[in-house]
C-alpha cells in the first residue's frame, strides 16, 4: 500500500437508518444448469482437472461473488475417469451431488458418496475429487469464500506438498522461554458487572477445536426425514433435520458460516410468512411449489436452485401436488456469532435475537406425532 493512502471521513452527524437494500429473489432453473452443466463438459479438462463454474447473482460484485451475499454457490462436474488437483483453502464448503457419485479424498479419508449425499469440507483440508464410476458426476458446492474475499483474505494453495501439509497438523515445536501462565492469571475478572481480562498468551492459542470432514449419506438422512412426514397439516414448524457439525457448538451449524438442512414437505403443505437476517438457498430435488418472497409470487420444481430468502424478506413456501424434497443453505451460524440473528417466526408477534434471547417454539410435543 501507498504510504500516500489517506483516510476517508464520511460525516454521518443525524443521520437517518438507512433502508435496507435486498438482493431480488432469483430461481436458476434445471434447464439453465443442465445447459452449463453439457457446457462445462463440452471442453478438455483443465490442467487442474475442476471444471467448475460460480452461480452468482446479478446483484453481486467482485471481489465476492455470490448467490446470496455471504454464500457462494458452484456447479462442479467430472467426466467417468477424471479427477481434481488436491486443493486446499482456508473456506469451508458443504459439497452436495445432485448426479452421479464417486469417491472425495479430504485429508487422506477416503469417502465414497452418491447422489444427493453432502460432505462437509472443513477449512485447510486438503481435497480433491474422483469420478471413478461411468456415470457424469454433478456437484453444488456452497462456501463462505466470498465473504473472505470480501475481506481480502481467501488464501488458496493448488496441489499443496507434504511438507506443507504437515506443517499445518504437526505440533508446534516447543518453546525454551515459554513458561506456563500461574492458573488464572490468562482470564480473570475485572468488575462485578462482568468485565474481564485476557493475557496474549491465551489470545494467540485458543482452545482448539477440531473440525473433521463429515458425511452425511443421503439413505440414512432420508429414513430419518420421512418420518417427519406423520406431522400433520396443523404442525407449527418445519420438517427438516439440520446436517449438523457438533464442532459448531451453540451457532448449531454445518460450517461455521452456514447450515445445510434437508426438508420434507409433504404435498399441498404451505408454510406461515416468517422472515430472519440470514439469507437461504434452496435447491429442490423432489416435487415441486412455490414461493411467496417479498410480496411476489415464485415457482420451482425438482432440479431447480433458488435464492429463496434474501435476508430480513417476508417469505413462505408452498408445496404441490407431491412431496418435495430441498437442501436450504443458510448463514444462520455467522449470524449468531456476530449477534445479529433477527428473526420473526410470526408477523403478528416481535422478533427475536436468537441466540442471546430465548427463541420460539413449535407444537410438536403436543401433536404426539413424528
Amino acid at each position: 500500500m501507498s504510504p500516500d493512502v489517506t483516510a476517508r471521513f464520511v460525516d454521518r452527524s443525524g443521520a437517518r437508518p438507512a433502508e435496507l437494500d435486498f438482493w431480488d429473489p432469483i430461481v436458476i432453473t434445471k434447464e439453465e444448469i443442465e445447459d452449463q452443466v453439457e457446457r462445462l463438459t463440452s471442453t478438455p479438462p483443465p490442467a487442474n482437472g475442476r471444471r467448475s463454474l460460480l452461480i452468482a447473482h446479478p446483484q453481486s460484485t467482485e471481489p465476492g461473488l455470490g448467490l446470496a451475499p455471504g454464500i457462494r454457490v458452484s456447479l462442479d462436474v467430472l467426466l467417468p475417469g477424471e479427477r481434481t488437483v488436491p486443493y486446499r483453502h482456508n473456506a469451508s464448503e458443504v459439497s452436495f451431488c445432485i448426479q452421479g457419485g464417486g469417491t472425495a479424498i479430504l485429508n487422506g479419508r477416503r469417502i465414497r458418496f452418491e447422489q444427493y449425499d453432502a460432505i462437509y469440507h472443513p477449512s485447510m483440508a486438503t481435497y480433491s475429487h474422483i469420478n471413478d464410476t461411468e456415470h457424469l458426476q454433478v456437484r453444488l458446492t456452497y462456501s463462505n469464500a466470498a465473504v473472505l474475499e470480501e475481506m481480502r483474505i481467501h488464501v488458496e494453495e493448488e496441489d499443496p506438498t507434504p511438507e506443507q501439509e504437515e506443517a499445518m497438523a504437526a505440533e508446534p515445536p516447543p518453546d525454551e522461554e515459554a513458561q506456563p501462565n500461574p492458573e488464572g492469571e490468562d482470564v480473570f475478572q475485572l468488575t462485578e458487572e462482568g468485565a474481564w481480562l485476557m493475557s496474549y498468551e491465551r489470545l494467540v492459542n485458543p482452545p482448539p477445536v477440531e473440525q473433521r470432514p463429515i458425511h452425511w449419506p443421503w439413505a440414512r438422512v432420508r429414513a430419518e426425514l420421512d418420518k417427519l412426514a406423520a406431522l400433520g397439516p396443523e404442525y407449527r414448524g418445519r420438517r427438516l433435520y439440520l446436517l449438523y457439525n457438533p464442532a459448531t457448538g451453540r451457532t448449531n451449524g454445518t460450517t461455521n458460516s452456514f447450515f445445510a438442512t434437508i426438508t420434507i414437505r409433504p404435498a399441498n403443505i404451505i408454510d406461515r410468512p416468517h422472515r430472519h437476517a440470514s439469507a437461504a438457498v434452496n435447491y429442490y430435488f423432489a416435487g415441486s411449489g412455490s414461493s411467496v418472497v417479498g410480496g411476489k409470487t415464485y415457482h420451482w420444481k425438482a432440479g431447480d436452485l433458488m435464492l429463496s430468502a434474501p435476508g430480513w424478506m417476508v417469505h413462505h413456501h408452498r408445496s404441490g401436488p407431491e412431496p418435495v424434497y430441498e437442501l436450504t443453505v443458510q448463514d444462520q451460524p455467522l449470524h449468531i456469532a456476530m449477534d445479529s440473528l433477527l428473526w420473526q417466526e410470526d408477523l403478528k408477534r416481535p422478533f427475536r435475537l436468537l441466540g442471546s434471547q430465548p427463541g420460539f417454539r413449535t407444537n410438536r410435543a403436543a401433536l404426539g406425532r413424528g
